[in-house]
């Protein structure tokens, strides 16, 4: 099949999203519509705001589709009037049948993860929040259950000890682009795997999930070993990021996101969560294991500062103590 002669209707909303459909468009795909979230208010001054993808498609005059709602007929009857061979989602809503089935070669998605592990919504913070040595993406096809379709390809890369979330969300984005463009390559010349996700399991081995990261899940248990805590740290950096509080006697509630640290593994006699500091150039806190250096953070409703920019306006630092709830 002539890729220009293949109907291809993208589906994405957010960054992660939008080099795939650039590389299909540098490639000369045949586009004939994207659907993306409708616009929405964000920020402290509520400026409606369109997607990344959105305005990407907006530069390249493509077909832009922005339902409320996936089953209502105006929708559906847009869609279906696109006539797309083949749905191509990333990083995007789950999908009712009546959508993803609609093209005569079905509805491809990309996922960040070596699936079938880390299923789920938030893939690439839990493999780093998990200690994982490796990621990856994975394009299958969807069926009924979420994130459990026939595989096409799966492209494994390291996660390095210094990753966080969005050093290893930007790799992946890119390495995303080349394989929906394998993908899509093979599936124009009929020659593709579709291969189960059980094959890629060995014998009892349980499946890792990677749900929906909540306010609660961010919390940082200081209790928990030095390693446990850096991957916890990094896995949720920049967003949706990871927090702890400080109380002093006055009981005072400070409320501290942390983006950045370092780990010193040393042995010591102390109990966890305990803050030590000169005041001016360095933070570290006790852990099970040794110390977390603490080098950015941002104090709530304030900008995000390095530890001496922090400790520069921060004062007696020394009065206050981690309210380790987690306990």
């Amino acid at each position: 099949m002539d890729k220009k002669k293949l109907r291809i209707v993208y589906l994405g909303t957010p960054d992660f999203a939008v080099e795939p459909l650039k590389k299909l468009v540098e490639e000369n795909y045949n586009i004939v519509g994207v659907v993306t979230n409708p616009d929405k208010p964000a920020g402290r001054g509520q400026k409606v705001q369109e997607s990344a993808v959105k305005q990407y498609a907006k530069s390249k005059n493509l077909t832009i589709l922005q339902p409320e709602k996936f089953k209502n007929e105006s929708f559906l009857k847009q869609l279906s009037d696109l006539k797309a061979d083949l749905q191509i989602i990333v990083a995007f809503k789950m999908l009712p049948e009546v959508v993803w089935s609609m093209p005569r070669l079905g509805t491809l998605n990309l996922h960040a993860s070596l699936l079938p592990h880390y299923r789920g919504a938030a893939p690439i913070n839990w493999a780093i929040i998990n200690g994982e040595k490796s990621t990856g993406l994975t394009t299958f096809f969807l069926k009924h259950e979420i994130d459990t379709g026939n595989i096409v390809y799966r492209e494994e890369i390291p996660i390095n000890e210094n990753d966080n979330a969005g050093l290893l969300h930007d790799r992946l984005m890119i390495l995303g682009s080349e394989l929906i463009l394998k993908t899509v390559n093979s599936i124009i010349e009929g020659n593709y795997p579709q291969i189960k996700q059980s094959d890629f399991l060995h014998d009892g081995e349980t499946i890792k999930l990677a749900p929906k990261i909540f306010k609660n899940d961010c919390e940082i248990n200081w209790n928990k070993d030095i390693h446990s805590i850096y991957n916890h740290i990094r896995g949720l950096s920049p967003y949706p990021a990871a927090w702890t509080e400080l109380t002093n006697h006055e009981n005072q509630i400070v409320q501290l996101k942390i983006f950045e640290t370092t780990k010193e593994c040393v042995e010591h006699s102390m109990a966890s969560g305990i803050i030590i500091t000169d005041e001016k150039t360095f933070l570290k806190v006790t852990v099970n294991g040794g110390y977390i250096h603490i080098l950015q953070l941002q104090q709530a409703g304030k900008n995000r500062l390095t530890i001496t920019e922090f400790l520069r306006g921060f004062q007696n630092i020394n009065k206050w103590q981690i309210n380790n709830s987690k306990n």
